[in-house]
């Protein structure tokens, strides 16, 4: 029997605020357990929580990013379970009417666009965490992530693939990063995904039993996690077995998912509206001020680098892996001035090497913007050769500075002087008599040797297009 594998993804998204999602606690990575919750994330008697602003823009300009619709008016609802990690006995979500509602997402796979249509994407608080290394025997509660906020997005289960489900990720991890709502750090926990995978046989309609990995906080362990929990439903079904509907954790060193606990339904979390909580209400105004904030868009912008640049897909969608990376070419060519495949190539060859062996981000490349600027301007204007190029990237990339106090200075600058290339000739031609003899009765390969023997001459700075056309001119007699 042929067995068609279904993928739903839910991410849970942390909202680049600095405050948490009810109470004023920091939500800062790496603080002292427990140093970052206070009365609220604790659940005191007598505590009242109050709703992020910032929390719930963030979550409008999601929705307005991938085209969902915004409700005027939702609700925060309490999602009743107990965990030693959950202060209050329920966690502050959105269950019936969420703040995001529908939208899609285009991702391509294997250069192929497909859309992923989106159910909702609410606002929630997160859970503690329950460290299980820290003591030995027992296990220790830090509640600093208590109250986080997060936007969980849901999708539709569409995807058909290990391929898509990573596509998918990969391209809603760059969405949220490039419209500023989200850090993106996976290994600090901003952008984690929980993976609902069931198996069908090939022409059912019918959903199968679906099984939940959660909190797979990389794309390679996502990759992994699904193609190893389809093979075990399968298996599981192949065999005349029933698959249990669970949550299950992947376990990387083994490379296999296992069993966590029983998978809930939603009226097993008891929700109902917060009593805490007003009506979460929307107007217009804030809607078109988020609007207003948003930046041109990643597919958006890929489009115009083709149609005003004149680049191609390919690296239309490299220039475009981040929003840094976008801006950082638009900063390049942004006077007209560069050529813009030039500068392209230049980004994606010599700066993200450096880049890479360095184990820098663009934000952080030593050599900014506008220094790649001027240098490619003198690679334009004939001052530089691609060999003096790149020589002189390494010392902006080490030690800085003026690009042409640094040209100056190292004596980087092509000679180009007619005058004095031919004058360069004329000597070589006068001191190696035989092979100018050997070039004029048919032997070409020795115009190798008089172009090595002026670089040389020329301490490398030779032009070597001038240089070329000068020695077949003089060798030619």
């Amino acid at each position: 029997m042929k067995w068609e594998l279904v993928i739903g993804l839910e991410t849970h998204v942390q909202l680049a605020t600095r405050s948490k999602m009810f109470s004023g606690s920091a939500t800062a990575f790496g603080a002292e357990p427990n140093a970052q919750a206070d009365a609220v994330d604790l659940a005191l008697p007598g505590v009242l929580p109050v709703p992020n602003r910032q929390a719930v823009a963030y979550a409008v300009r999601f929705g307005l990013a991938v085209g969902a619709t915004i409700a005027r008016r939702s609700w925060f609802a309490r999602k009743n379970y107990f965990y030693p990690d959950l202060p209050k006995g329920y966690q502050i979500s959105q269950y019936e009417n969420p703040v995001v509602q529908g939208g899609q997402l285009t991702v391509m796979v294997e250069g192929h666009p497909i859309v992923v249509p989106l159910t909702r994407a609410h606002l929630e608080e997160d859970a503690g965490k329950s460290v299980h290394d820290a003591f030995h025997g027992r296990t220790g509660i830090d509640l600093n992530r208590a109250g986080t906020p997060l936007l969980e997005i849901v999708t539709e289960p569409t995807m058909r693939s290990v391929a898509e489900a990573v596509a998918y990720a990969r391209t809603l991890h760059r969405w949220v990063t490039w419209i500023g709502i989200c850090d993106g750090n996976m290994q600090e926990g901003s952008f984690r995904c929980d993976a609902n995978v069931s198996v069908r046989p090939l022409g059912q309609t019918a959903l199968g039993t679906r099984c939940e990995i959660k909190n797979l906080n990389s794309f390679r362990f996502m990759e992994r996690a699904i193609q190893h929990e389809f093979e075990r439903q399968v298996e599981c079904l192949e065999q005349g077995l029933t698959i249990a509907q669970e949550t299950r954790l992947y376990d990387p060193d083994r490379d296999e998912t296992r069993a966590m606990r029983s998978k809930e339904n939603a009226q097993d979390y008891r929700y109902f509206p917060d009593p805490d909580q007003l009506p979460l209400c929307i107007d217009d105004a804030w809607i078109e001020a988020e609007r207003a904030r948003l930046p041109e868009l990643p597919d958006a912008l890929m489009q115009r680098l083709q149609d005003h640049y004149g680049l191609s897909a390919y690296d239309a969608g490299l220039l475009c892996a981040s929003r840094a990376w976008a801006d950082y070419f638009l900063r390049l060519v942004g006077d007209g001035t560069i050529e813009a495949k030039l500068a392209a190539n230049w980004m994606t060859g010599d700066l993200a090497a450096a880049l890479k062996r360095a184990g820098y981000e663009i934000e952080h490349s030593p050599v900014a913007a506008e220094q790649l600027a001027a240098l490619l301007r003198r690679i334009g204007d004939g001052t530089l050769s691609g060999k003096m190029a790149k020589e002189l990237f390494e010392v902006l990339w080490q030690e800085g500075g003026d690009v042409d106090r640094v040209i100056e200075a190292r004596g980087l600058s092509q000679v180009s002087d007619a005058g004095v290339l031919e004058a360069m000739i004329d000597g070589l031609i006068a001191e190696h008599p035989e092979q100018v003899a050997e070039y004029r009765g048919g032997k070409e390969k020795v115009f190798g040797f008089f172009v090595g023997r002026a670089m040389k001459a020329s301490g490398g700075r030779a032009n070597p297009v001038q240089l070329n056309a000068l020695l077949q001119r003089k060798l030619k007699g």
